[in-house]
């Protein structure tokens, strides 16, 4: 079945003349995986985008680093797109593509002391703006500072950034994080209406604070309409695209606009999604992804401004000024929440709560000051440069500088040689590392397992839905394959979550039936069997934790209490 798996799997949409994916298929062209030079051979003749290219981690960076060696070798155009690189990622990034160019980094042993090399030259980025460099020459070129200012100028903002210090835990001097929510949302869920985007750190935060919310403008208030909803990765595929689609028509550039809407959701609106709220609400997140969620506030306005709202309303009166609401344990307890686990480095964090503490204006020039606000939490420093030594600060940065180095250090490893290292295809296989691109990931950390939630029913029938209208595929059709209407099917109805999540369970229950042991999607499933008691759906138990599907909150971890799963929840799946 090796072919067929092949045939169906995902690499051969990359040979299309036009291909969308996610950055892990390309990556995997520089993973030793099967068939890693087929998908350099799709890269090779076309223009390579990357989007968002600030939300990787050290490991991804580095092994974007290595592809764009490899397609510079190849002579494949590429366009970075980024609006909060760190400027010494930027120049690592188009260094390593002139690398595969064929420029040096520096002096070689025996080389010509007239060859050009790369030593000493720095390419950095304006922002707002674009850099060109040849990959022939490796000159670059620049967009001019009075057209960088014209375009800097057309979309100015002044942001006001109003840090509230919040501890997670009732009682006490600082007010508890959920009601400075409650408060700051009052205009929108009870008084005149308007938008609001509360962006939470993890799904467990997430549940929480929409369930409190919605206990409270929603189920008291009596509004017509849905006022709270919830967005996050841990909803089967189906429900979230429809969830996002609702979100995005809500708080969209087209109206018509709603009265009142607070949309919760976690790192997913981040990027990609293009909405417009009038307050953004916000966990203390590192200072490129704060920017990039604040980014959600009045994203239209100019547009607004020369058009005319959608509905004919304009912003309510509470909403004079775009405004983004920092809630920021740090400042009140001086530490990371333990229910964050590892969702962003402690130094990062620390460092933005003190950038955002140094605002004398209050207020953040966008454009402006956005590279210098990412340069100033981000920037590649080489030494700790504070005066406490041994302090926590100190052990929080070298923890994180140890961390980036290692992951460095893996992705390195890891990657196939640069091309100059690279002799035949053997090369590019008989490497330390996995045979099966299913067995090494592109992320480092982030192994992940794709759940599908059923529901067992008293007669012994497993349906996918807990009404029992759709029962759940088993048997194959004369030709021993399963319908592809079916497939799509079962597929939309799938999540992702941690691999380690399911290790407490019992591997043969949560196998897929046996029909689909040998398809290339369905057969790595893992199946979760809800069973049904009166007809409602109860928790699978998976060693020291359940796991529930929520028709309202998604998929919801250590049932039936979701405010109290801290930090049991970890690092969210997004």
């Amino acid at each position: 079945m090796r072919p067929q798996r092949w045939l169906r799997g995902a690499k051969r949409p990359l040979l299309a003349q036009f291909a969308v994916g996610t950055i892990d298929q390309a990556l995997m062209a520089v993973l030793p995986v099967r068939h890693n030079a087929l998908r350099m051979l799709a890269l090779s003749g076309k223009t390579f985008i990357v989007d968002e290219a600030h939300a990787y981690d050290p490991y991804m960076q580095t092994l974007l680093g290595r592809l764009l060696t490899w397609l510079g070798a190849y002579g494949v155009p590429v366009v970075l797109l980024s609006a909060t690189l760190p400027g010494w990622v930027s120049d690592r990034l188009v260094k390593e593509y002139l690398r595969g160019c064929g420029h040096r980094m520096g002096n070689r042993k025996g080389a010509r002391s007239a060859e050009p090399t790369l030593s000493g030259r720095t390419f950095p980025v304006p922002y707002p703006g674009w850099l060109y460099v040849d990959g022939a020459s490796a000159r670059s070129t620049a967009i001019s500072a009075r057209r960088r200012d014209e375009q800097a100028s057309a979309r100015s903002m002044e942001l006001a950034v109003q840090v509230e210090p919040v501890s997670r835990e009732a009682g006490g001097r600082v007010r508890q994080r959920q009601d400075v929510i409650e408060q700051l949302l009052e205009p929108v869920g009870s008084g005149e209406g308007g938008t609001a985007l509360v962006v939470c750190n993890t799904v467990a935060d997430a549940q929480a604070t929409y369930l409190r919310l919605r206990d409270r403008f929603d189920r008291r208030a009596h509004h017509e309409g849905e006022t709270v909803q919830l967005l996050h990765a841990r909803f089967p595929a189906d429900v979230r695209e429809a969830r996002t689609l609702d979100v995005t028509a809500g708080l969209g550039r087209s109206g018509p606009r709603p009265v009142r809407r607070i949309v919760v959701a976690t790192q997913v609106v981040e990027q990609s999604l293009d909405l417009d709220a009038d307050i953004v609400i916000s966990d203390l997140a590192p200072m490129s992804l704060l920017l990039q969620r604040a980014g959600r506030c009045w994203r239209h306005q100019q547009h607004w401004t020369r058009n005319g709202y959608p509905d004919g309303r304009g912003r309510p009166a509470w909403a004079d000024a775009p405004r983004l609401v920092v809630l920021d344990p740090i400042a009140s307890t001086g530490r990371v929440p333990v229910q964050w686990g590892e969702v962003y480095s402690e130094h990062l964090l620390t460092t933005t709560s003190r950038t955002l503490s140094s605002l004398t204006s209050g207020t953040i020039a966008i454009p402006g000051q956005v590279q210098e606000l990412v340069e100033a939490v981000h920037a590649d420093s080489a030494e700790f440069q504070w005066d406490t030594p041994g302090s926590r600060e100190e052990r929080a940065w070298t923890a994180h500088k140890g961390k980036e180095t290692a992951e460095r250090s893996m992705a390195g490893l890891r990657a196939v040689p640069r091309p100059s290292g690279v002799a035949e295809l053997h090369n590019l296989h008989h490497l330390p590392g996995e045979e099966d691109e299913w067995e090494l990931s592109t992320r480092l950390g982030a192994d992940s397992a794709r759940v599908l939630c059923t529901y067992a029913h008293p007669d012994g029938r497993v349906t996918l839905d807990p009404e029992g209208t759709h029962p759940l595929p088993e048997v194959a059709d004369g030709q021993g394959r399963l319908p592809v209407a079916l497939v799509r099917a079962v597929m939309r109805r799938t999540l992702p979550v941690r691999a380690d999540w399911l290790t407490g369970g019992d591997a043969e229950s949560m196998a897929p039936p046996g029909a689909w042991a040998d398809h290339p999607l369905l057969g790595d499933l893992r199946v979760l069997r809800h069973p049904l008691h009166a007809g409602i759906p109860q928790a699978v138990a998976l060693g020291d934790h359940t796991l529930r599907l929520d028709a309202d909150l998604g998929l919801v971890r250590n049932e039936p209490d979701t405010r109290r799963q801290g930090a049991a929840a970890g690092r969210s799946m997004r």
